[in-house]
C-alpha cells in the first residue's frame, strides 16, 4: 500500500532525474498497448493543454473526470522554475473531481502526436498516464490523462497559502513566469465556461497583488 509523502513546508529538493529516451518510449508503448487499435484517441486537458494543446484535433469536448482534482501539486524545476527556485504547476491529484477539456485525435495522426505529447508531458516520472472514463454531454469517453505520481520528489502538498502565493509570484522558468501559467489556466477555464472556484479565488488574489 502506497503511503503519502509528508507535508512539505520547506523548499523542494533540488535534485531530480529525467527519464531516458528508452524509459519514455517504454512508457508510451505501455500506455498505447492498453488501447484497442484502429480508433481515435481522446486526451484530457486540465492545465496548459487546455490553452496550448500543440497538436491537431478533430473534436473538443467539455469533460468531467471523477476521482481526481486539479491541484498545484507538482514542482516545476525547468518550465516554470529552476532547480534552485522551483515553481508549481498543476497535476491531477487523487480525490474529488475535475472539469476540463478533452481533445479527439485522429487515429491516423495519433502515433506522431503521442510521440510529441510524451516528450512534453513525460520528461520525468512525475506523471502516470492513465486511460480514464470521463463524462461529456455527448456521452462517456475513455481519455488519456496524465495523473500525479505521488511517489516522487516532484509531488508536493500541504503548502501554506502564503508560501504557495510567494512561489507562484516569484518562480520563473524556461517557459516564463509561474504566475502567467496559473493565470492563463484560470482564464482558459473561464473562456470555456468551466468553473473552478478554488483556482478562480487564487487567480483573484494573485491579480490583487
Amino acid at each position: 500500500m502506497n503511503t503519502h509523502p509528508p507535508l512539505i513546508n520547506a523548499p523542494a529538493p533540488s535534485s531530480f532525474r529525467l527519464l531516458t529516451e528508452a524509459e519514455r518510449q517504454a512508457s508510451l508503448h505501455a500506455a498505447m498497448a492498453n488501447l484497442p487499435p484502429g480508433r481515435d484517441i481522446w486526451v484530457f486537458g486540465y492545465g496548459s493543454l487546455i490553452w496550448r494543446p500543440e497538436f491537431d484535433f478533430v473534436e473538443r469536448r467539455h469533460t468531467l473526470l471523477h476521482g481526481y482534482h486539479r491541484s498545484l501539486c507538482l514542482w516545476s524545476r525547468v518550465n516554470r522554475g529552476t532547480p534552485e527556485r522551483p515553481g508549481l504547476v498543476f497535476g491531477l491529484d487523487t480525490g474529488g473531481s475535475c472539469r476540463g477539456v478533452s481533445f479527439r485525435v485522429s487515429q491516423n495522426e495519433a502515433p506522431e502526436i503521442m510521440e510529441a505529447l510524451w516528450r512534453r508531458e513525460m520528461p520525468s516520472g512525475a506523471y502516470i498516464p492513465r486511460w480514464l472514463n470521463c463524462r461529456t454531454e455527448e456521452g462517456n469517453i475513455l481519455a488519456l490523462a496524465f495523473t500525479m505520481n505521488r511517489n516522487t520528489t516532484a509531488y508536493v502538498r500541504g503548502l501554506p497559502q502564503d508560501q504557495l502565493l510567494h512561489i507562484v509570484r516569484t518562480a520563473h522558468g524556461s517557459y516564463g513566469p509561474c504566475i502567467d501559467y496559473v493565470l492563463e489556466t484560470a482564464d482558459a477555464l473561464k473562456r470555456h465556461g468551466i468553473v473552478d472556484k478554488r483556482l478562480f479565488a487564487l487567480a483573484d488574489t494573485l491579480r490583487e497583488a
